[in-house]
């Protein structure tokens, strides 16, 4: 019952998080720094923490170690193997996910006020203490192998590793955070040991926390929780500009449907025109069935199911990219007709309607994403981590509304190069031949 309350509480504060929300900044005796929104109503906390440089800080020839060692943090750990760590976390109705990306390491956590105190306690010997265990080793790593034999036989996985490694070379960014069954494979438990001391460290720490808790309470919970982990870490690799000209890569592959994955270089997050060019991916590409490129593609010409594109302004680079997939006899088209929209959109810009309509979507949007405790966490961590103000929350909207159409239709000038566009696409496509 308890749970289902607690279920129902959440459902309401979503509801209502929006005009409500409260950011407090903490800095604990230790120098840790946090926001914490205090909800006091639903006996429940939310806790978020990211460690910046994530599987960008794999040693070479150490290509997954950190991906591995994020898979064995919740393994065994102290006194526990795998079996009694997990029994231990049932027991207190504990939530623990840990999630490598390119960037960052991602740790969420979730639990009730009365095990708050023992659900913490066993997550900090996790973080601190973990055992990497070889049994463990070997059974996380048989995961991770049988991923990449998944990933090799996929299309879309297939196009974004040929993408990266063209885009990006030997940059982190240009190589899959998996690793390759090589490296993999000879991944040692002192492997797991330096990774997790280069990738937990407290100099690239951001944590946020949301629900029954107090701000006077948050320093010495994560002095506590956090403050025994090494205190700095390696340098993090230097930025790397995008470095694929415009052209088609084909990549020969068994099936009926060739899928492509394509882009240019992008935006900084933090750059003055990023709003702009938001509503621009918005309207080109992003935006459902409301986009350009959704309308002609599939709507007008019956190419694909589906054609979208993505802003992704990394810490070391920023792209825009898009992805579609077609059959092999039609692909060619699809791509025609993608970089005709690209082109339309950069020459002709939108229109005052288009503009209109992606604000009303994008302002009324956004409320919905505070979805409770957990989803406001990783809100304000992720604000955190890309240096944005805890003011953001209550005006983002306006960023949105101040835009205008003089400023889409030069931001779309400026960013959309029709010419630069890259299509690597995987399949057996009809007049479509690698131009480099």
């Amino acid at each position: 019952m308890l749970r289902g309350l607690i279920a129902i509480g959440l459902s309401l504060w979503a509801a209502t998080a929006w005009a409500e929300i409260d950011i407090i900044e903490v800095t604990s005796d230790g120098g840790i720094e946090a926001w914490v929104v205090e909800e006091p109503s639903i006996p429940f906390m939310a806790l978020e923490i990211r460690f910046r440089g994530g599987a960008s800080l794999d040693e070479p020839g150490k290509r997954g170690a950190i991906n591995l060692m994020t898979g064995l943090i919740e393994e065994g750990s102290g006194e526990m193997d795998a079996q009694a760590f997990q029994t231990a976390r049932e027991a207190l109705a504990a939530s623990y996910r840990f999630r490598a990306y390119d960037d960052s390491i991602a740790i969420s956590a979730q639990m009730l006020s009365e095990n708050r105190e023992e659900a913490l306690a066993l997550l900090r010997q996790a973080l601190i203490a973990p055992r990497f265990d070889q049994d463990a080793l070997d059974r996380v790593r048989a995961q991770v192998l049988s991923g990449i034999a998944s990933d090799s036989k996929d299309p879309n996985s297939i196009s974004s590793a040929v993408f990266d490694q063209a885009a990006f070379g030997d940059h982190p960014y240009g190589s899959v955070l998996d690793g390759t069954v090589e490296t993999v494979t000879g991944l040692t438990q002192d492997d797991m040991v330096s990774a997790h001391q280069n990738a937990l460290t407290r100099d690239r720490l951001y944590v946020s926390v949301v629900g029954d808790i107090t701000a006077e309470e948050v320093g010495p919970m994560l002095d506590d929780l956090l403050g025994d982990l090494p205190a700095a870490g390696p340098p993090l690799p230097n930025d790397v500009p995008f470095g694929l000209a415009g052209g088609v890569t084909v990549v020969d592959f068994d099936t009926p449907q060739s899928v492509a994955l394509f882009g240019h270089a992008g935006i900084k997050r933090d750059d003055p025109d990023f709003f702009a060019a938001y509503i621009v991916n918005h309207v080109l590409g992003a935006g459902g069935f409301e986009s350009r490129l959704m309308d002609e593609v599939r709507e007008k010409r019956g190419l694909t199911y589906g054609i979208s594109t993505f802003l992704y302004p990394m810490f070391h680079a920023e792209v825009m990219l898009g992805r579609v997939a077609s059959g092999n006899a039609t692909i060619a088209e699809a791509i025609a007709v993608t970089r005709a929209e690209w082109a339309r959109m950069a020459e002709d810009g939108m229109t005052a309607e288009e503009l209109s309509t992606a604000k009303t979507y994008l302002t009324g949007e956004y409320p919905l994403r505070f979805d409770g405790n957990g989803e406001i966490a990783k809100i304000m961590v992720g604000m955190q981590m890309i240096d944005l103000p805890p003011d953001y929350v209550t005006n983002r909207n306006e960023y949105v509304e101040a835009v205008t159409l003089e400023d889409v239709n030069r931001v779309a000038a400026e960013l959309l190069k029709p010419e630069n566009l890259h299509f690597v696409v995987v399949g057996r496509p009809e007049g479509l031949e690698t131009t480099q």
